[in-house]
């Protein structure tokens, strides 16, 4: 059972959220409604996936995102604001995915599943957003370690990564299980010694591979 916490400040949200959670079968270990006191409940609950809210009374959405993606804690950002600034400061933190609080039930639910297994997941709109903020930061320069060697199957990930594709869609166009893109991708991570999807995507973009 996916060990699941949930953080936001208002109590009604995120009781429902929770009860939601709980009826489809995850583990909620834990609920904050505070950011620093979310971060403190983390190391002791070890939740998987984190559930947050950007709009938090102490610190900011952002902040909780950053401290529990570095501690290996997958994030789907639940908040209100669709707005470009929101997305990214939280896809920039760590946050696996970013969804609405005006999805509905299914699609939220789905969210959540995705992000359990490290798929990206973004309201529709919000993707493209997202992927252009990576092709702005690969015009960046940036210093990089002596390139790794990566297998042919595994830049042919990196490469569908780049051009914006889920995993479940790179599982189905190379006829791949949807765990055997999870590995791969993985693999690629720890040869760059990169640590999330946003740092993946630039470094593919840098090298060319979201060409045809």
């Amino acid at each position: 059972m996916t060990k699941v916490m949930v953080v936001d400040d208002h109590p009604m949200w995120r009781d429902a959220v929770a009860r939601d959670l709980a009826d489809a079968g995850y583990d909620v270990v834990a609920t904050a409604g505070e950011g620093r006191q979310a971060v403190r409940i983390a190391s002791a609950a070890s939740p998987q996936v984190a559930v947050v809210d950007l709009q938090l009374p102490d610190i900011s959405g952002v902040e909780v995102t950053r401290a529990l993606a570095a501690s290996g804690i997958r994030v789907l950002v639940l908040s209100a604001s669709g707005e470009q600034e929101d997305v990214l400061e939280a896809v920039k933190a760590g946050a696996t995915g970013y969804l609405l609080k005006s999805a509905g039930r299914p699609e939220f639910l789905d969210a959540v599943a995705r992000t359990v297994t490290g798929d990206a997941v973004f309201t529709p709109g919000l993707a493209g957003l997202v992927l252009g903020e990576y092709r702005r930061l690969a015009a960046a320069p940036a210093p990089e370690p002596d390139a790794p060697r990566l297998t042919e199957r595994e830049t042919e990930v990196l490469r569908l990564v780049a051009k914006g594709l889920t995993y479940k869609q790179i599982a189905e166009r190379l006829v791949l299980s949807h765990r055997t893109v999870q590995n791969h991708v993985q693999n690629t991570l720890g040869k760059l010694q990169l640590h999330n999807r946003v740092e993946l995507v630039r470094y593919a973009i840098e090298k060319g591979l979201d060409g045809e």
